[in-house]
């Protein structure tokens, strides 16, 4: 009798710990978009199936901008900076001024507002990234001019559903509510094909991130004499990629049409390279590493900043009682003069921003090609992950979405990656079985 091999008795668990933060950092991006259908199901009470296709369109916009800046199909070599560090920097400081000044304003005047306090942080926040951004990758200003052209579109899409879609069915029942949020999700698969690049699939270049590299980290050391072999390669290759690097930079070359001086240096990173990359191998042999990269981190970071940002939005703002008044009743909230239809917008303005940025990070830094459908599975399993984690609930949405990209990867671990597609749809008939208010939401039953 034969025995049938089953993937899981050949893995490795010495992959198990990377394994495990790459789905927390995948799990990143679910929780972004996860966090726009929450937020607009805890006013509304409705899933906005067509979050997803807000989500491509964002990828389309970031694409878009990406030529603008240079980096189209066609372009040989690399585009120059649009801006010099030093004006970069700049840039920052005045941003610097202007949060101080609002901050000022804000303690002076005795009618302090909310709105000029958040100004007076974004200012901050932006200040502070633009220094970073002068002192570490000038070339990285291309990603921020991106996500905020996406957020910034994806909003405006955002508030056209809302007016003309989903505002008019307000007084109707939820189920037509319902289909006309799967209409508009249908609309804008298909008629984003009429007038989209989406055949062949476009990606956004490469080249646009200059923070493609990635960190390699030793749980479980390799012999000391691999270590200093991996110690010894690593200077040498470091410096031999940084040369070639600017070398492209400079004469805008590509690694297909070098001149001799170019062929020079890419001889030597290569060689760098291929040593370098023999001593992470033996040590990864002999040894528990763990590789990140650094723009899936920055993607971690980010989801982080936002749900801290959203949860003091909600919680400690009067925009945010304001938004917790119109969840609980439309009519109520009225009469104690919130402008409900206001209110609602600005809901719709934070989730679709929010899918805007996931998606710019995700096709920039994952490199997926963009087609009318990119927005299809991802939305299902950011909404698996919001009805995981509780839908309605910031932190909930957070965790549901973390949980899911570390199931998923874990799935591909254990040798089954045909199947990592499924889990969402397993977890979400797990969780409406036993725990159908999610792990961190609400159990009680509301009348429809």
């Amino acid at each position: 009798m034969d025995l049938v091999h089953l993937p899981l008795a050949a893995v490795n668990f010495s992959t198990l710990p990377e394994q495990l933060v790459n789905g927390l950092l995948q799990g990143a991006i679910y929780a972004l978009i996860a966090l726009g259908y929450t937020m607009v199901y805890g006013v509304l009470k409705l899933i906005n199936f067509a979050h997803g296709e807000v989500y491509m369109l964002g990828g389309y916009v970031a694409l878009f901008v990406s030529y603008m800046l240079g980096y189209t199909p066609t372009a040989n070599g690399e585009p120059n900076p649009l801006m010099s560090a030093g004006s970069i920097a700049t840039i920052g400081y005045v941003l610097l001024a202007i949060a101080a000044l609002g901050l000022i304003a804000n303690y002076t005047i005795k009618s302090s507002t909310v709105l000029l306090r958040l100004l007076s942080g974004f200012f901050v926040a932006m200040g502070l990234l633009f220094i970073v951004i002068a002192r570490y990758q000038p070339r990285a200003l291309n990603l921020v001019l991106m996500i905020l052209a996406s957020m910034i579109v994806c909003a405006l899409i955002g508030v056209v559903i809302e007016r003309w879609a989903y505002r008019p069915m307000r007084g109707h029942s939820r189920i037509a509510s319902l289909i006309t949020a799967i209409g508009v999700s249908l609309l804008l698969q298909y008629g984003g094909a009429l007038f989209l690049p989406n055949s062949p699939p476009a990606p956004i270049d490469e080249k646009v991130n200059p923070i493609r590299s990635t960190i390699t980290m030793f749980i479980v050391p390799p012999p000391p004499e691999i270590a200093k072999e991996i110690e010894a390669a690593k200077p040498d290759y470091d410096t031999k990629k940084t040369s070639f690097d600017a070398y492209l930079a400079r004469t805008h070359e590509t690694q297909f049409s070098l001149s001799p001086e170019g062929k020079q240096l890419r001889t030597e990173f290569q060689d760098s390279e291929r040593k370098y990359n023999d001593a992470m191998r033996k040590g990864s042999s002999s040894g528990v590493s763990l590789t990140i990269s650094w723009s899936r981190i920055i993607i971690f970071v980010a989801v982080v900043f936002l749900m801290l940002g959203l949860t003091y939005l909600v919680l400690k703002t009067p925009a945010g009682r304001a938004m917790r008044a119109v969840s609980h009743d439309f009519d109520s909230a009225a009469l104690m003069g919130i402008n409900v239809n206001r209110i609602v917008t600005f809901t719709f303005v934070l989730g679709s921003s929010l899918a805007g940025a996931g998606a710019m990070m995700t096709a920039t830094f994952q490199g997926t090609p963009l087609t009318t459908f990119y927005g299809l599975l991802p939305g299902v399993k950011a909404f698996t992950a919001a009805v995981l984690g509780g839908i309605g609930n910031i932190p909930g949405a957070v965790l549901g979405g973390l949980l899911m990209g570390v199931a998923e990867n874990l799935v591909v671990w254990a040798g089954y990656s045909e199947h990592k597609d499924a889990v969402a749809f397993v977890i979400l008939i797990v969780v409406l079985l036993f725990r159908p208010g999610g792990l961190l939401g609400s159990s009680k039953v509301e009348k429809v």
